[in-house]
């Protein structure tokens, strides 16, 4: 239990160093220039070079201020978005907290960074800060909801909350697999072959439209551009934590990319076969062999790892992407894309999911 949270810990420490540097490199590439190139080769030492400047900022809290709320709220942040690592799958051997509600659990611990968020704003005595708070508490509060129908479309499928065995499911060739590419026919021992061909994306095709809403409610969760409205530097100076500097500013900096990762990791666990290979196991070379491991030992540890995490860190990019791509919306365009737009849709797509249930059942 305590390897992977130990895991989890280092990676998201790591990820800030990792992730900073390649969103201005990505940006830079899209906008045509170099990004940081001076401090150290191809400008790899330039974000050590800001951290060392950060620390060393006075941690100032405002004379109005209330400070214990002041001082609490990065910390109540970082912690449920930290809480929600617990219950990831590394590998078939690797995971924190196997439980069978682990859906339900984990959406309900990473919504408490909410509470964090209004006490960041509140404490703060400035106006920018309450707006900001306000804005990121009504942004949050309403994607919940085409998230959450996303994902239960994903455990209606699945049919199970717990992410291991949901992982588990996408590793082998099921009845909607065999319904939907017809394959049974072609004389493979469908139980072996595995790879891409088994992810809930592919084998339930219903599927694909809820990912897209989940990908977007998961920008609006992230407080990601281009629904940045909580930190809008144009209106809001930096919202909710304009008040805040050195360490307890890193720690919310630290928490928005830990939720960027939380909702990649979730993305490819609900999706695209969590810690499962890439490879099927097709012909005489049998690449899924080669490239899972052997479950339960070091090798099945090591494949099961390296696959979560370069899925995790591909929708990572693509997130930046997105972010350097499209302009901020506005606060009244956002609220429609939310209820007017992504709810009716989840919530028709939810129906059409029970609906493919059923047909795999007693089609």
């Amino acid at each position: 239990m305590w390897l992977p949270l130990l895991i989890f810990l280092a990676v998201i420490g790591a990820n800030v160093i990792i992730s900073v540097y390649l969103e201005r490199k990505v940006s830079a590439f899209i906008q045509d220039r170099l990004g940081p190139m001076e401090v150290g080769k191809w400008g790899l030492l330039q974000l050590f070079a800001d951290l060392i400047k950060l620390f060393q900022k006075e941690d100032t809290i405002p004379f109005a201020a209330d400070r214990k709320m002041f001082k609490a709220a990065p910390y109540i942040i970082f912690a449920a978005v930290f809480s929600g690592f617990a219950f990831l799958p590394i590998s078939h051997g690797l995971q924190g907290v196997n439980v069978q509600t682990g859906v339900f659990l984990l959406l309900g611990l990473i919504s408490i960074d909410i509470l964090g968020l209004i006490l960041a704003g509140y404490a703060s005595n400035n106006k920018y800060s309450l707006l900001g708070a306000m804005r990121s508490a009504a942004q949050i509060i309403s994607f919940e909801v085409p998230l959450g129908l996303s994902i239960l479309s994903v455990c209606l499928i699945s049919t199970t909350l717990n992410l291991q065995e949901m992982t588990l499911q996408q590793g082998i060739f099921s009845s909607e697999t065999n319904y939907f590419l017809g394959i049974k026919s072609l004389g493979w021992d469908t139980t072996q072959v595995g790879g891409f061909l088994t992810w809930n994306i592919f084998r339930s095709p219903i599927l694909i439209p809820v990912f897209i809403i989940f990908f977007i409610a998961a920008l609006a969760e992230a407080n990601r551009a281009p629904f940045d409205l909580p930190e809008a530097e144009s209106e809001l100076i930096a919202g909710f934590q304009t008040e805040y500097s050195g360490f307890r500013w890193a720690i919310l900096f630290l928490a928005e990319y830990g939720m960027m990762l939380l909702m990649s990791f979730l993305a490819a666990i609900f999706f695209f076969g969590g810690w499962n290979t890439i490879f099927p196991n097709i012909g005489p070379i049998r690449l899924a062999d080669w490239t899972s491991g052997t479950p339960g030992e070091w090798s099945g540890n090591l494949w099961g790892a390296f696959w979560i995490f370069t899925k995790a860190y591909l929708g990572m990019l693509i997130q930046m992407w997105v972010r350097w791509s499209f302009p901020r919306i506005r606060v009244d365009q956002l609220m429609y894309l939310c209820w007017k737009v992504l709810t009716p849709f989840s919530l028709a797509l939810l129906g059409l999911s029970a609906a493919w249930r059923i047909l795999m059942i007693y089609g």
